[in-house]
């Protein structure tokens, strides 16, 4: 894990993950709603942004104990 207000390299990865995730979650959404398979790409570009920025804010202020918020304790 990387320390509070840092982000490196396995953070960018998992968020790209996330961002894979939140394609598939805003295809599945969109499907449910309209009844059929479409692809709304607007949908799926915000559920996916939307998903990849949370997890690097959440990252980016947890510290490498995993406490959100808190700063490095020595």
């Amino acid at each position: 894990m990387s320390k509070i207000f840092t982000l490196n390299l396995s953070d960018f990865v998992k968020g790209l993950i996330m961002t894979v995730i939140g394609s598939v979650i805003g295809i599945f959404y969109s499907t449910v709603q309209s009844g059929s398979l479409t692809f709304d790409w607007n949908i799926i570009k915000t559920t996916a942004l939307s998903a990849a920025l949370s997890y690097l804010l959440k990252n980016f202020f947890t510290n490498s104990n995993g406490e959100f918020g808190k700063v490095e304790s020595n």
